[in-house]
Parts: structure tokens; sequence; C-alpha cells
């Protein structure tokens, strides 16, 4: 079964290859997760592993948060990436962008798990640590975009939310298979061994995921929306700068339409594991096993909402649906605290389950909504710096705002600042127009 073409082309004298809707989900699938995984094994391992591993012993505090910080360089590495990878990706084509940022993403992942510790290399250690991170940053930030309009783009025109909704799965199911990785070795090997060689195992044998997601990707044909553009030599010479002199507008939107999805999101891993496995009276004290089975229970409630979420759009539009879904966020923004604060198992579980499960919500339909904000000459480029522009001012330093928050003011301002964000999220909504019936050929 083939794609649909829009009623713009005309499929029966075009002679452009079109991608099976199974090879479309495959693809836009497999590639995410495997980019989320690698992506997911650093921020677990910068809460459990890296402080311990890369800088030097002394406060334990101070050493989270200088590994929270080399977390967050990806999240500054990740708009660059946008820029450079959306360049050839609205000039050259979808495809072998895509096969290139996965590349990036691979081996920075590789080089992480080979680096030699704090004890071995002094302040050279996190100095290279910081260095693959960034690499990891700019694979991702070229990944996401191209994954969603290969999606998209390849769509039925009444399902593209839906269709647009597969690469958001790539995240639950990278997260879970993350946490799975650690949650195996951590039962598997002792403390000792996990911390000198262990935690190195998922990084290294990443290498692997890479090879079978370029298997799939490099079969796929180029999309047909700009085989159009390309055909008609309608690319634009640099992306970045008409985007930002012509674009404005919706990429400032789409930023900000994002800005609740990350917080929301770091807040409930990186900072939810930091905070459960911190002993009290800063943390739960949880064990680390007990905080990674935890996690992953509940991203299944994740895995599960992001193709609810596509359908809602679908029927009920995108900007409707996600107005709702906000309120849903700024509400539970201000009941998390007393479940987290509780540290009753029960009630942590509850939390980790709720928000986890808004977090699918709000996650599914930017794969449609970002890229349906811009025309084709520039929907790499605004589809990826828009989301990962965001990634900044949400993801990258939420786990940091919220450490040191709970730390001097107590678990409710976290709550406070969660709602904050969302807010912001809301009023975006507000300005922005409804795309669920926009012509993708435009």
């Amino acid at each position: 079964m083939q794609a649909s073409i829009a009623p713009g082309l005309d499929q029966e004298n075009d002679p452009t290859p079109v991608n099976s809707r199974s090879k479309v989900v495959i693809a836009s699938l497999v590639g995410t997760a495997i980019e989320f995984f690698d992506f997911y094994i650093y921020a677990t391992a910068a809460v459990i592993v890296f402080p311990h591993i890369f800088f030097p012993q002394g406060d334990a505090t101070v050493a989270t948060l200088q590994s929270l910080a080399t977390f967050a360089i990806a999240f500054v590495a990740r708009p660059i990436g946008s820029a450079l990878f959306g360049h050839f990706g609205d000039r050259a084509g979808r495809k072998v962008t895509l096969v290139a940022s996965l590349l990036t993403m691979g081996v920075s992942t590789v080089l992480i798990g080979l680096l030699p510790g704090y004890a071995t290399i002094g302040v050279f250690a996190p100095l290279l640590l910081a260095l693959a991170r960034f690499g990891q940053g700019l694979g991702l930030g070229g990944e996401w975009g191209g994954a969603a309009l290969l999606a998209t783009e390849n769509a039925p025109a009444k399902k593209r939310a839906l269709y647009g909704s597969f690469p958001q799965l790539g995240a639950p199911i990278g997260f879970f298979f993350a946490n799975g990785t650690f949650l195996l070795l951590s039962w598997l090997l002792t403390d000792q061994q996990f911390m000198q060689w262990g935690w190195r195992v998922p990084f290294i044998l990443s290498a692997v995921l890479v090879l079978i997601g370029l298997y799939v990707r490099v079969s796929l044909h180029e999309s047909p929306v700009f085989a159009k553009v390309k055909k008609e030599k309608k690319q634009v010479k640099v992306p970045i700068g008409t985007l930002l002199s012509q674009h404005l507008k919706p990429t400032i939107i789409g930023t900000f339409i994002m800005l609740a999805t990350y917080t929301l999101f770091y807040i409930m891993t990186v900072y939810s594991m930091s905070y459960g496995t911190t002993p009290a009276p800063n943390g739960l004290g949880f064990a680390r096993n007990t905080m990674l089975w935890m996690l992953m229970m509940a991203v299944i409630g994740f895995g599960i909402m992001v193709p609810i979420a596509g359908l809602l759009a679908d029927r009920y539009g995108r900007r409707k649906t996600m107005i709702v879904i906000t309120l849903m966020i700024i509400a539970f923004a201000l009941i998390f605290p007393s479940m987290l604060g509780s540290g009753n198992p029960v009630w942590v579980m509850a939390f980790l389950i709720c928000g986890l499960s808004v977090m699918g919500l709000t996650f599914g339909p930017m794969g449609a909504l970002l890229p349906e904000l811009f025309p084709t000459e520039v929907r790499y480029t605004g589809a990826s710096f828009s989301y990962n522009l965001s990634s900044i001012l949400g993801a990258s330093v939420a786990p940091y705002i919220a450490t040191w928050l709970a730390h001097t003011y107590g678990l409710f301002s976290v709550g406070l600042y969660l709602a904050a964000m969302a807010c912001l999220t809301l009023f975006a909504l507000i300005a922005s127009r409804e795309t669920r019936n926009a012509s993708l050929y435009d």
C-alpha cells in the first residue's frame, strides 16, 4: 500500500517514487527510538554515574550539578544542529540528512562509552565528556525534524497528526530501553562492576542500533513533497536566513508551544530520578533500581497516550487539542509536589504515571503541528529550529532549576515553575493558527 499524494500532484503522470506506509512508520519510529535511546542513556548516567566518574569528588550536590551542566550542553548544540542539518534537509533532501544525523549521534554516543574518567586524565575527562555530549545534541538537532517530515509529508491528508505521532513514539520507546538496559546491568553486576565498566555497555552497544537504523533509512525514497520542490527548483539558498527573515513569527510561536512539553518531560525523568535517589532530607532516598523500575513502568503510559493524542488532534484540530492538554499540565503542576514529596512509593508511582501520561498527550501532536507551521522550502529548518530552540529554554535548564528550587524553596516551587512554563505555552497556542487543513505543498 502506498502513501497518498496530495491532490496538487498528478500521481499518474509524476514518476516520483513514494514510500509505503509501513516503511514510513518503521523508518520514522526506529530512527528516533535509537536517537532517543542514545540521548536518554546519557540522561540516566548523568544522575547515577557521571558525578562519580568524570568530576572531582567532594560535595555530592556540586558533582551532580556539574554533571547536569554537561547534560545541558546538548541542548545548546541542538539548534545549531537544526540549522546545519536543516540547511541540507531543505536543499539536498530529507533522506540523506536523516542518515547523516543518525551517524553523528551514534559516533558521539559510542565515544562517551570509551572515555577515561577523572581519576585517569583529570580535568580533560569532563571536557571530553562535554565535547561528546555536544556531538549528541548536534545529531539530535537534525534528527527530529527530518523524522517528523518523513512521517507527515508521506501521510494521508486527514491523518497527518496520527502519522506525525509515530516518530514521537521513539521517545518513550528509547527511554524505556535506556532505563531497562541500566536496570538489567544493575541486576547482573555488583555496584563496583557497574561503576567501573558496566555503565559503558549501553553507550558502546548503541553502535549496533545505529547500523540497524541506517539500514532502514537508506532504503527510503525522498519525500514526494520535497521532490516536487526540488523538481521545480524552489529551494532557498540559506534556509535559516529565510526562516528568520520571513517566518520569524511561526518560529517563535513553535518554540513556545514546545516549552511546557520539554519542561514537563525533564522534570518527570531526570529531576525525578535525581530527587528520588538522593538521600533524605534532600531527596527520597529510594534505591537506584527502584526508581529505574518505576520510571520504566510509568513511561508505558507515555507511549500509549502519544498516538491517542495524534488521533485527537486529527479529529478536533491541533490548537484546540493542545490548549486542553496544556491546561491539564498546569493542573498537574499544582498537585504533583504533594505526590512526589510524600515519599510514599504508591503516591510517587502515581505521580510518575500521571505526569508521563500527560507528557504523551502533549508530545504526540508535535510531529504534525510544528512542520505544518512552515512552507516546504524551510520546513526542515523551521520545525527543527523551533523544536530545539525550545529545548534550551525548557529541557536544558529544567533539571538544574528544579534541583536548585527544591533545595532552596521546597518542592512546591518546582510545581510553580512547571505551571509558569505551561502558561507561556498556553499563550503561544492562543496566538497560533489552526493547521489541521493546511496543505504541505504550499
